[in-house]
């Protein structure tokens, strides 16, 4: 059975999550998007725990229900470097047992646990339970395990992860240039701090499972049956180009290395994702393994529809015409890349000539760094950001 599965969002509990962030409303829009799994985020927070237990149904074999949405637990954890790891668990009874051996200040008091343990150390700790263990968005300037370490084996002391989540501001094309990772599976995750449609399951995964349970998860993942990974334009991720985390303007990361990631407006300038993984590469273009499954680019229904009315995702224009076509249509991930464009047109025009260009990919994009997304235009060019090389202002058609 084919399962679209968003394994990494947060909590209420988690620093700068919306206190929305709970089961009774993932679960419910978790459904509108198109998920059957999603992760539960914060797995080892004793207090989300609880909700966890009183909010759902325990199916079995690491699967925990409510509202047709099926969740499985999991958790990312900053060890030491400020690097973030994924884990996905076994069980409720397994997380509080780990969560006993992770020696950390904030257990209970962040959803995102702070320890001081090695990439190794906390890999050899969850398969001691048979967890499922990785690097989060490993790519990212600030917590990725590539922003520290050439090689994700010297992140994990010559142990073999379980995954690869790719985060926002990279796709296949882009991981599949460094050799060293073209064993691992790769994971598409939204990393969600909020349960609306344009945030969850923004990325998520298309996995054949023997059915939706941790066993067979783990069976997917050690199988390499991943058939799709879904996720965004690579560009649009706040982190894919060098930029300046103040003034966002982009800079030529040769210019950011002499000037020592300070940007004349005195902000910190951040390695974009782009960069670093040419660093790394050891092809030009990508190599992709015979197990790799293809890599399709998606973006939230609000955010197209907000782009139209150019008018923000939460304003009432915008929900009111997506919860139309989802009312209509079906789940957004559907309407986004299967169902008739005709049958759009009917509820509305414009909408319809969104998506089509979508489809299509002739959206106009300007990149984002330094913290900042990507914009998007349907009909005309974006201005572009300022870029920094040399003395002088130049286009990104000169990267």
């Amino acid at each position: 059975m084919l399962v679209n599965a968003d394994l990494h969002v947060h909590s209420c509990f988690s620093m700068a999550s919306s206190k929305d962030m709970v089961i009774n409303n993932i679960a419910p829009q978790a459904k509108l998007k198109g998920l059957q799994l999603v992760g539960t985020g914060d797995g080892f927070h004793n207090g989300w725990l609880d909700i966890i237990e009183e909010s759902t149904t325990y199916s079995g074999d690491g699967i925990y229900s409510k509202a047709d949405c099926d969740f499985i637990l999991t958790s990312e954890v900053e060890g030491l470097n400020r690097i973030h790891h994924l884990f996905i668990l076994p069980n409720i009874e397994i997380a509080r047992e780990i969560s006993k051996k992770l020696i950390s200040k904030n257990i209970n008091s962040d959803g995102r646990a702070r320890v001081k343990m090695s990439g190794a150390e906390l890999l050899e700790l969850g398969h001691e339970y048979g967890c499922l263990v990785g690097p989060a968005h490993a790519f990212t300037p600030w917590t990725g395990m590539y922003k520290s370490f050439d090689s994700i084996y010297d992140c994990y002391g010559g142990l073999k992860a379980d995954f690869v989540e790719l985060g926002l501001s990279a796709d296949t094309d882009m991981a599949d240039t460094i050799k060293e990772l073209k064993d691992f599976p790769f994971l598409t995750n939204s990393d969600a701090h909020s349960p609306w449609p344009h945030r969850i399951g923004r990325e998520f995964n298309q996995i054949d499972m023997d059915d939706v349970s941790f066993s067979s998860l783990k069976k997917a993942f050690e199988k390499k049956t991943i058939k799709a990974n879904y996720g965004l334009i690579a560009n649009l991720g706040k982190y894919h180009m060098t930029a300046c985390t103040k003034c966002y303007k982009f800079v030529d990361p040769l210019l950011a290395k002499e000037k020592k990631m300070k940007c004349e407006c005195k902000g910190t300038i951040k390695k974009g994702v782009d960069f670093r993984i040419k660093e790394i590469a050891d092809w030009d273009l990508p190599h992709h393994p015979d197990h790799r499954p293809p890599y399709i680019h998606l973006m939230p229904l609000a955010e197209i529809i907000s782009m139209v009315y150019e008018t923000g995702v939460t304003t009432k224009t915008v929900q009111n015409i997506w919860h139309d076509l989802i009312k209509k249509l079906g789940n957004e991930i559907e309407i986004l890349l299967k169902i008739n464009l005709d049958e759009i047109a009917k509820i509305d025009e414009n909408i319809k000539k969104a998506i089509e260009s979508f489809r299509n990919k002739g959206l106009h994009i300007v990149p984002g760094g330094g913290g900042k997304y990507g914009e998007i235009s349907l009909d005309k060019p974006l201005e572009e950001r300022e870029v920094l090389k040399k003395e002088k202002l130049v286009s990104l058609d000169d990267f």
